[in-house]
């Protein structure tokens, strides 16, 4: 049910499904440690979510993956958060990246990627006023 209700409240999770200006590919060549980051955008291209997979089961502490832009972001979806049977690993309901270019991309940001699990990103627009993540 908590899926259904962000794709469909994430417009960048269905607006532009059928073309590639829906999707960009962060990193999906990290075989090394199994784990994979892409963009999605919504028709607004600055409406966009970074979701980040581990398919190992071993947690990333310090995973740095590459943004679009200096910002603070939410997490607001986290597979390893209790709710959904996880250990809860996660990194407290938000991120902010930094001026490192990374992944082709003009910023970062270090992560607590849980294991065999899937993180989403939103970039923060406003101030925050209560925390919105699903764990972590």
């Amino acid at each position: 049910a908590d899926l259904n209700r962000l794709l469909q409240r994430e417009k960048a999770l269905h607006q532009v499904d059928f073309n590639w200006q829906g999707f960009q590919w962060i990193d999906c060549h990290n075989w090394e440690e199994s784990t994979l980051a892409y963009i999605r955008r919504a028709k607004d291209p600055s409406d966009y979510l970074v979701v980040v997979c581990n398919f190992t089961p071993v947690p990333r502490w310090e995973h740095r993956v590459g943004v679009p832009e200096v910002c603070e972001f939410d997490e607001i979806f986290n597979s390893d958060a209790a709710i959904y049977g996880g250990g809860n690993i996660g990194n407290g309901g938000e991120a902010a990246s930094e001026p490192i270019p990374w992944h082709g991309l003009p910023a970062s940001m270090k992560i607590i990627l849980p294991p065999l699990a899937a993180v989403i990103f939103k970039p923060r627009r406003q101030p925050r006023s209560k925390p919105d993540s699903q764990g972590g």
